[in-house]
């Protein structure tokens, strides 16, 4: 993850597995806003992920004590309770969010001409999202939304580090295609 000291990440878990509260809050800090982040992309709903992120918390600080590294890094294990979370979610509320919840409204609107060209742009990306595989927009979510390295996100999905750049390669050229980005792109290849 960029930004982010494996070894210095490592030293905060194994004083956290002693009971170090400080270092489990340093913890917290490093990675909250990106599990967020990764759940929201997941769930459409911020409500639901700011619970849900409260949840992976303290699924990783109750499993803390059972965390073996085993070559993964502690990023890719705490995305793998993010990624089951948010599974577990969907199995017990069957609930699809509208694309509505995930758009804020800020206090001073913009022109409404404005608003409709935003939104059509939203839509058009989420219709993209929802023309990929479960596994590419799973990659896109943890490397984009989550911040994580191709590595980590390779942990936390349980696939090969090569698989999870495949899939990433493969769902930004589908959503390239499906927003009409490469039209121009194949012209400059011909010419």
């Amino acid at each position: 993850m960029p930004g982010v000291d494996e070894v210095a990440v490592e030293r905060l878990v194994a004083a956290a597995k002693q009971g170090d509260a400080m270092a489990f809050g340093r913890i917290f800090d490093i990675y909250h806003s990106r599990v967020h982040r990764y759940i929201v992309a997941r769930t459409h709903n911020p409500a639901d992920a700011e619970d849900l992120t409260q949840l992976v918390f303290l699924k990783a600080l109750e499993a803390l004590p059972r965390y073996e590294a085993r070559g993964i890094p502690f990023g890719g294990w705490l995305f793998r309770l993010a990624r089951n979370t948010v599974i577990d979610h969907a199995r017990t509320h069957r609930e699809h969010a509208d694309l509505d919840a995930v758009i804020e409204r800020p206090g001073n609107e913009p022109e409404p001409g404005a608003n409709a060209v935003a939104r059509e742009e939203i839509e058009a990306v989420g219709q993209a999202l929802v023309a990929l595989t479960d596994e590419q927009r799973e990659a896109i979510a943890l490397r984009f939304f989550a911040g994580l390295s191709a590595r980590e996100a390779a942990a936390a999905m349980g696939r090969q580090e090569g698989t999870v750049r495949g899939l990433q390669f493969r769902a930004i050229a589908a959503l390239r295609r499906h927003l009409g980005l490469d039209a121009g792109d194949d012209e400059d290849r011909r010419g």
